[in-house]
């Protein structure tokens, strides 16, 4: 649950909360427990115990985390009237339903939301307080429910937003680099043709006429015409060389993928790109999309803080995209249709693509050499 240190520090003060709350326990002259004292201990201390798990979020999977929650519930309950003569107990409902409100659907948070609010009005009542007091401890800790969920499903909305619009931002930033990418290389392919066109066939006629010009002169002229004649020829071999070099110029991948990753708020992209992977204009859109997929889905699924990003060239001369992040991984990997996307994409350049969800997610991908 905790991932940035400002909800780290959130977890570290909620459970300094619950420990400051049954303190007057420990504290206390008498005992102001409910039956046993040790009842009341084994109901508090299991009630830190489960809070702290949760807080961690070390449950596997959401079936987990349910099960902790459903046991949290009675635990939180029984801490609150077994020790109902302790005072603020009852705060530890609040932080129950903000975890149900977390963890578990709307239905099942008001449900804990009502249960919770029974079990605050019912304290009183075993302390022998008026119907004053049962009320007004009822209201209060119902609002103050009230508003923990109302808070919590607000911070899930943002969050939600801010992660669909960290997605948009990376899938729009990868159909740019692509389209700018694919505009160059047409802009290339245009001035290669019209140089080739235009002035490949001028000089190549003006070696021609300079060749005749040469077996027509006489000295003082005839030196003269040679080196003219020389260098147009050189002139004409280098529009040659520009114009190859126009058609098979790659395009900057390490360029496009810095610009994809760039000031995503979450995860921390740590981007590699070996200067001796020089891919071709398929490869580098393939591995474009690759990229796109790969954060898309950290940010949506792993949860990680961070994400590694590495493309060279293996000893065997093909190039490797190698993706990982620290998220929680999972047991069972699923293809989407993103990542059928991504093996598809390798395998129309002939390459082999794996993923690996044992620890974080992992993918890698080994394309041909063009």
């Amino acid at each position: 649950m905790a991932k940035s240190h400002l909800e780290a520090w959130g977890a570290a003060s909620a459970l300094t909360v619950c420990l400051l709350v049954g303190s007057p326990v420990l504290l206390a002259d008498g005992d102001p427990t409910i039956g046993p004292a040790w009842l009341w201990w084994v109901s508090y201390l299991g009630f830190l115990a489960l809070f702290t798990l949760t807080l961690l979020d070390v449950a596997p999977g959401r079936t987990g985390r349910r099960a902790v929650l459903l046991a949290l519930v009675p635990a939180g309950a029984a801490t609150v009237l077994l020790g109902a003569h302790a005072g603020w107990l009852s705060i530890l409902l609040v932080f129950v339903t903000a975890l149900a409100a977390h963890f578990s659907s709307r239905r099942s948070t008001f449900a804990v939301l009502g249960f919770n609010s029974a079990v605050a009005a019912a304290a009183p009542l075993i302390r022998d307080g008026s119907a004053m007091d049962v009320t007004l401890t009822a209201m209060i800790y119902t609002m103050l429910q009230v508003c923990t969920v109302w808070a919590v499903r607000s911070e899930q909305r943002e969050a939600a937003a801010r992660e669909r619009l960290a997605v948009a931002n990376t899938e729009l930033r990868a159909a740019t680099a692509l389209l700018a990418e694919s505009s160059r290389s047409a802009e290339r392919l245009r001035i290669a043709r019209e140089l080739h066109d235009l002035l490949g066939h001028q000089l190549t006629a003006l070696v021609l006429e300079l060749e005749v010009a040469a077996h027509h002169s006489a000295p003082p002229a005839g030196p003269h015409v040679e080196r003219a004649r020389g260098l147009a020829r050189d002139l004409l071999g280098d529009v040659r060389t520009a114009v190859g070099e126009l058609r098979s110029r790659t395009p900057s991948l390490r360029q496009a993928l810095a610009e994809i990753v760039a000031d995503l708020p979450a995860p921390r992209v740590h981007l590699s790109v070996d200067d001796s992977a020089e891919p071709d204009e398929a490869c580098t859109a393939a591995l474009i999309r690759c990229v796109q997929e790969v954060v898309t889905n950290t940010i949506r699924h792993s949860e990680a803080g961070n994400l590694w990003i590495d493309v060279g060239r293996a000893g065997t001369g093909e190039i490797v995209l190698t993706a990982r992040d620290d998220g929680r991984g999972a047991s069972l990997l699923r293809l989407g249709n993103g990542l059928t996307g991504v093996r598809e994409r390798i395998a129309q350049l002939d390459g082999v693509v794996s993923f690996d969800t044992r620890s974080g997610f992992t993918v890698n991908a080994r394309v041909p050499a063009p």
